[in-house]
């Protein structure tokens, strides 16, 4: 016979299964490994042989208590990668087996409810400890008119260069016999009358902690006159109103500040609104702030259209990276009020790079 207090106890002991269940699948739920919120990341280099490479941990859901390390080697593509045997702590250092290649850290991480492991996206291919070494040619690009600008591309090197210089030379009409171009070192170059009938070469200087390497390009073409959006520089006394006069391009050689030693000159390519290039145009650029560089008087825009100013930094000009030297540009014709008539106006900056 089931008595009344029996029937209590079932029920209670029910009610606490019941209640044993419930906290059992809270804990359950509540049981939870770190989960990647961030993935790890390689920190430190340069990435050359010698290089000490830190791993970082990345971020992390649900608290990990301890993480732990595998370095791996893979191929310079960042695929097909192995364990390095040993190489397990948060730094691995770059050896001779890894130029040429890349490298990625493995990174677990671990807390009471269990573990999850991430990897880091693999490094860049490894650089030996030896001055660069170029395995593509530095490549010229642009129309090789007079007028015109040509950039320099530096090619591909090994050893991770830090740095480039560049050096524009001018050849005869085969690509021989080439001369360097005093004061043309920055990566553009404003193709000039006098190189007419020439070809241009760029010499790259590549540049690090084990020594410098330079390489030549191609010559480019044979230097032809100007297209100028149709034939040569018309007079500056052609250009009358509704016409206005456009300062179409500008370039600066070298393409920095890098000290207060060095010139750095500026071509002005001045055309009008029916794209005609302009000779006999008055062209001033003052630096803002007054002061920073020497001041120079109105130069006139010779036949291709350019006005050519070399401006020496003060020691007013601070040399710090990240910084830049503002230029107010006016062209304008002789004779006719500086902010009115044909003239036009515009602001161009070179930057400041200490070296």
């Amino acid at each position: 016979m089931v008595t009344r207090r029996s029937r209590r106890s079932v029920a209670a002991l029910t009610l606490l299964a019941a209640v044993l269940a419930v906290l059992t699948a809270a804990a359950t739920a509540l049981a939870a490994p770190p989960r990647e919120v961030s993935q790890p990341t390689l920190e430190g280099g340069p990435f050359r042989q010698g290089s000490t490479v830190v791993a970082g941990n990345g971020v992390w859901s649900n608290s990990p208590t301890s993480f732990t390390y595998q370095w791996l080697r893979c191929d310079a593509n960042g695929a097909a990668c192995g364990n390095i045997a040993g190489a397990t702590n948060q730094r691995y250092s770059l050896v001779q087996a890894d130029v040429g290649l890349t490298v990625l850290v493995r990174v677990t991480a671990r807390n009471a409810d269990g573990a999850r492991t991430a990897n880091s996206k693999p490094s860049p291919v490894i650089g030996d400890n030896k001055a660069p070494r170029a395995v593509g040619e530095p490549t010229i690009s642009g129309t090789a008119a007079v007028g015109q600008e040509l950039t320099a591309n530096p090619g591909t090197w090994t050893n991770i260069p830090d740095r480039y210089a560049y050096q524009w030379h001018q050849c005869d009409a085969a690509g021989a016999a080439c001369a360097a171009i005093a004061g043309a070192t920055g990566t553009v170059f404003g193709v000039r009358s006098a190189d007419l009938g020439k070809t241009l070469r760029v010499e790259v200087t590549a540049v690090n902690p084990f020594g410098r390497t330079r390489k030549t390009s191609n010559a480019t073409g044979v230097v032809r006159a100007s297209g100028g959006g149709g034939g040569t520089a018309v007079s500056i006394s052609n250009v009358s109103l509704p016409d206005r006069l456009v300062i179409s391009a500008v370039s600066f050689s070298p393409s920095a500040f890098r000290n207060r030693s060095d010139l750095v000159t500026m071509r002005v390519r001045v055309s009008d609104t029916r794209g005609r290039l302009v000779q006999g145009a008055l062209v001033l650029a003052e630096a803002i702030p007054f002061g920073r560089v020497n001041t120079s008087a109105e130069t006139t825009s010779d036949s291709n259209g350019i006005a050519t100013i070399t401006f020496r930094p003060t020691l007013r000009l601070p040399i710090v990276r990240n910084t830049a030297v503002q230029f107010f540009l006016r062209a304008r014709k002789s004779g006719e009020n500086v902010l009115a008539g044909v003239s036009t106006r515009r602001l161009v900056q070179v930057r400041v790079i200490p070296g």
